[in-house]
């Protein structure tokens, strides 16, 4: 009796089990201890002190000051580099997708930040703000738009605007290309046709571009927010949290809280508040993004 062929769906899935195995041990699996780590009290100082309290790590995040400053802290952070990165990365993909000389040299002069690691752009721009030093200080010196060299960093508001500058500048170009491909995809038709109706700049862009850039502009704020939301290395490079508390975001205080306190519990709580709250957000990006239509491929 002849033996029966398997089915595709059999065959795809034994085909991919290697895969979907070694996926399993280097993602699922941390993923998961992570998560029983956090339902522990789980100190190296304390180490005949480690036992189960179950979600206790967690209860005590709303009562824990620290915890919600940078939780504030972290939610302005996320709205100040999104704004500035959406009305950046739109202007700059309306200009680099028009034609002129110079257009392929400025394109590659655009994606150069996005190509510079964290920990190098923070070194970076903390060599652009130095008080003393600083070549932001010297060029205003030269222009005559300050007296003397200022000391950018040292003022809560001065240091967390700087530092999400920094990070705008960082992630600004994977933005860009979003964006610009997205405006690759509009048909010209629709604006010699606009342009027939006598529609202005304006109305072009709000009645042609806009509806176009939809998907990618949504795809843009998930990214864009996760990428903000656990951002660290530049601001640890750059301000270290400071002054005081007003740049430590949530991410800093779990690094801060696993590597300085050696409090491994309370830092895997942490972590996956910064993984809820980034699902959350990101979910209702996609259920926006899905009312609007499918992707057109």
């Amino acid at each position: 009796m002849p033996r029966k062929p398997w089915s595709d769906n059999v065959r795809a899935y034994a085909l991919n089990a290697p895969a979907i195995i070694v996926i399993s041990l280097l993602v699922a699996y941390p993923i998961g201890y992570s998560f029983w780590v956090s339902l522990h009290r789980d100190n190296l100082k304390q180490p005949l002190a480690k036992r189960f309290i179950g979600l206790d790590n967690y209860l005590s995040l709303f009562h824990d000051d620290a915890f919600l400053a940078s939780l504030r802290v972290s939610a302005l952070f996320v709205l100040v580099v999104l704004a500035f990165t959406v009305v950046l990365a739109m202007t700059l993909a309306l200009v680099l997708n028009e034609t002129f000389r110079g257009r392929g040299l400025l394109l590659s002069l655009a994606l150069l930040p996005w190509a510079m690691p964290g920990v190098v752009n923070g070194l970076m721009w903390r060599t652009v703000f130095d008080a003393k030093t600083g070549a932001l200080n010297g060029l205003l010196t030269q222009l005559g738009l300050v007296d003397g060299y200022q000391a950018w960093l040292t003022s809560g508001t001065g240091a967390f605007f700087f530092t999400a500058m920094a990070q705008v500048w960082n992630t600004l170009p994977f933005s860009v290309i979003i964006l610009l491909a997205g405006l690759a995809t509009i048909p010209s038709e629709l604006y010699d046709a606009a342009k027939v109706d006598r529609a202005g700049v304006l109305r072009r862009f709000g009645q042609v571009t806009m509806p176009w850039l939809t998907h990618p502009l949504l795809i843009v704020l998930i990214l864009e927010t996760m990428n903000a939301f656990r951002a660290f290395d530049t601001i640890y490079v750059l301000t270290g949290g400071g002054p005081g508390s007003a740049t430590t975001t949530i991410a800093l205080l779990d690094v801060r809280t696993v590597l300085t306190y050696t409090d491994f519990g309370l830092g895997s709580a942490y972590a996956w508040v910064i993984t809820l709250i980034t699902l959350v957000v990101s979910i209702g990006y996609i259920a926006l993004l899905y009312r609007r239509g499918n992707f057109e491929v």
